[in-house]
């Protein structure tokens, strides 16, 4: 059961303002919660297996090929719209 003080003692730590108003309102709510979690602890799963996925899924990797067809750009082409280079390179500036 949560009490007034605990309540006041989660504020602080999720670093939340509760008025009077709210710790008399979320009290109760955050019991109920708590008492749904202990129906749930009640709940016979011997027989069930973890989910890790709600999908069945096997390796999704595709196997890794040359995609010869496309061009890579030139050093030129690659640059033509660069605001500022250097011997061949993007120039970017210093950041510290």
């Amino acid at each position: 059961m949560i009490t007034k003080k605990d309540l006041e003692h989660v504020a602080w730590l999720s670093r939340l303002e509760l008025s009077e108003e709210d710790k008399e309102k979320y009290a109760p709510r955050l019991n109920s919660v708590l008492d749904y979690f202990g129906e749930l602890d009640e709940v016979d799963t011997g027989g069930v297996e973890p989910t890790y996925h709600v999908l069945p899924m096997n390796n999704v990797f595709r196997e890794d090929e040359v995609n010869s067809p496309t061009k890579s750009l030139t050093q030129e082409e690659a640059l033509s719209n660069a605001p500022k280079r250097q011997d061949g390179f993007f120039k970017a500036p210093r950041m510290m």
